[in-house]
């Protein structure tokens, strides 16, 4: 669903349909975090920027909200694990490095 922000996110929920007013991050609300969230944070949100540039269906993202000086400056935090590798993803836009291997079109391209 597109944000507020204007961007992509399969996180995101909105529904206005009659009179309700709701907006929700599923990210947040996977830790408990809901009553921290506001729409704002989806304007600096990694996620749908992360979403863009890889597509790997084994990649879990796991997110929270970190609190800035003073408490102002709320920010989502994400990291992101493979569940093929069962190892943490060092650059999520990019992957783990062993899902590539499986990927048919990659292995057309190199010739394999």
């Amino acid at each position: 669903m597109r944000t507020p922000a204007g961007k992509q996110c399969t996180f995101y929920y909105e529904d206005f349909n009659r009179g309700r007013e709701i907006q929700r991050c599923d990210l947040a609300n996977a830790v408990g975090q809901a009553a921290d969230w506001q729409v704002s944070l989806c304007a600096k949100c990694p996620v749908p920027r992360l979403q863009l540039a890889n597509a790997c269906k084994h990649m879990v993202i796991h997110g929270q909200i970190k609190r800035g000086f003073l408490g102002i400056n709320k920010q989502m935090s994400i990291h992101c694990t493979c569940l093929k590798s069962l190892k943490d993803v060092a650059e999520p836009e990019i992957g783990c490095g062993q899902c590539h291997a499986d990927n048919p079109v990659l292995k057309a391209l190199l010739g394999e």
